[in-house]
């Protein structure tokens, strides 16, 4: 029986609509927290919605990505890690800006925010998890989803430490390492694009 690629194409359209969904949602929460951020003094919630716009650009280039030729769904990657690291850069310039203009973050809007956004990130993980065994684009939304989790928990451990301490540096620590995360990833994600360039993997069964 001849291969009509019915099951590569279901496969597709899943992907589709699971980035389809996680985009949605990180664009909302990207709105949402950059707000919250700003209102708050934050560094770390504005550093973590710059995150998820990041994330939301790498769903809507992996989405593009989907069923198209290696080469594209490379450069893609390629895209999406570069973003990152931009990102990652900017996120650093505006914590050394608040580090010397001062001024206390509110420790329970980063709290209630961080919940929100926490909560947000492990429905993204979860429906990216299903499909993380694909290519580099999904590998890479797998990996910048899980960061988020991470640094969604260091911004409500660091909320709590602001709300009792009364000090911003906290504040200012978790956002540097959020963006040190982002960087990273960014990183990661464009060293395993060029592997794939010099070592393509098997076509087989795609």
């Amino acid at each position: 029986m001849a291969d009509c690629g019915c099951e590569l194409e279901a496969e597709n359209d899943a992907q589709r609509s699971t980035l389809r969904v996680v985009l949605v949602i990180n664009a909302a929460m990207f709105l949402t927290e950059i707000v919250v951020g700003i209102v708050a003094g934050s560094t770390g919630l504005i550093a973590d919605s710059l995150d998820m716009l990041a994330d939301a650009s790498v769903y809507a280039i992996s989405l593009y990505a989907v069923g198209r030729a290696a080469r594209i769904r490379r450069g893609a990657a390629t895209a999406s890690g570069v973003l990152q690291l931009i990102l990652g850069v900017g996120v650093l310039i505006e914590a050394a800006r608040r580090f010397l203009s001062g001024g206390e973050p509110v420790g329970l809007a980063m709290m209630g925010m961080g919940v929100v956004a926490l909560i947000a990130n492990s429905i993204c993980l979860r429906l990216i998890a299903k499909h993380k065994g694909g290519d580099v684009n999904f590998r890479a939304s797998y990996i910048f989803s899980a960061n988020d989790v991470i640094a969604n928990i260091g911004v409500i451990i660091s909320g709590l430490i602001v709300k009792l301490s009364g000090s911003q540096i906290p504040d200012l620590v978790i956002g540097i390492l959020i963006a040190a995360v982002v960087v990273r990833g960014g990183c990661k994600i464009l060293l395993e694009t060029k592997q794939q360039m010099i070592h393509p993997p098997s076509s087989k069964g795609r």
